[in-house]
């Protein structure tokens, strides 16, 4: 079974009892990405019993930088598993191996901006048949905390991630099955969760191998902190400078660059270019969260070259 590091146990990979709070929330997200064919993408579903549905988000990403997306807050009524809106999610091993399977319509974007006005997006753009098979194998650690329920976090109490290999297929319409082949990070959350109780942040996860991933977290001032798994362990992140080059006039990162510190005193630089890019948002309660997703490819230290999501978050009202 994989390292686990933290106060987490393999069996924190199933659901958890249903909690008092009206806005838990138990979610499992799953980003994907085969640097052979330029395409990736993620799923995320969030149970919200208490609220009585589901958030369900997945996208795939062509070479060309278009994009199959769907989004749908499917009516659920327990926090016995993940399975609403066509995405189901299944556990074969603790810690080790994790099932994916999307089957469902979704939009076909031609350019996935247009979901800056989903209302629009969503009456203009064809939908077509969109399936999603896929196995994720650990590839290194699983790592983690489990907060106290009263701590004040709202939004990640207790947290899971762990870089993956990924492995299956992907058919978009009525086209053959594809097969796919690369590296991904899945991450799992359960506990209340606002997506207004984050002031901002910036998370770069990226894989270059089976050996070497990243996860680098940063307020929206660019300074934070993360991890690199260097095969079997952790090397943590004593620092994180990261700037971004946004498309002119909106606030859609499209570059970014990281001067970063290891513990250990290594330093290390690393360069991202978005291939692909979407602008999502969640609104409650007149409060809206800006989303910013980017498949991007990277360079690590000039040399190493690997891909992942470049995620901005950002409270706009």
């Amino acid at each position: 079974m994989a390292t686990l590091i933290g106060n987490i146990r393999a069996e924190d990979d199933y659901t958890h009892p249903l909690g008092p709070e009206k806005n838990f929330n138990e979610s499992v997200y799953f980003n994907f990405f085969d640097p052979s064919q330029n395409r990736g993408g993620f799923v995320r579903i969030g149970n919200r019993a208490n609220e009585g549905y589901a958030e369900m988000t997945v996208i795939v990403w062509n070479p060309d930088g278009s994009a199959l997306f769907n989004y749908a807050k499917p009516e659920i009524s327990s926090n016995d598993g993940w399975n609403a809106g066509g995405l189901s999610v299944e556990i074969l091993e603790p810690a080790e191996r994790v099932r994916t399977v999307y089957e469902g319509k979704a939009l076909n974007l031609r350019d996935p901006r247009a979901m800056k006005d989903p209302g629009r997006a969503f009456k203009e753009n064809p939908r077509e048949l969109l399936r999603i098979d896929l196995t994720h194998s650990a590839a290194g650690p699983m790592y983690g905390h489990v907060g106290e329920p009263g701590d004040g976090n709202d939004f990640a109490r207790a947290h899971t991630e762990q870089h993956m290999k990924v492995g299956g297929t992907i058919a978009l319409g009525d086209a053959a099955p594809i097969a796919f082949n690369g590296w991904g990070l899945r991450d799992h959350s359960w506990g209340p969760r606002f997506w207004q109780s984050t002031p901002g942040y910036r998370w770069i996860t990226g894989n270059f191998s089976d050996d070497l991933g990243m996860v680098l977290t940063t307020g929206v001032d660019g300074v934070g902190r993360g991890v690199f798994h260097e095969g079997d362990t952790l090397a943590r992140v004593a620092e994180v400078k990261l700037s971004a080059e946004y498309e002119p006039g909106t606030n859609y990162h499209r570059a970014l660059s990281a001067d970063i510190v290891m513990e250990d005193g290594r330093k290390r630089r690393l360069e991202g270019r978005v291939m692909g890019y979407i602008p999502l948002r969640n609104r409650r309660e007149g409060s809206q969260t800006h989303v910013g997703e980017g498949m991007t490819q990277y360079t690590l230290d000039g040399e190493h070259v690997g891909y992942g999501l470049s995620e901005f978050l950002d409270q706009t009202s």
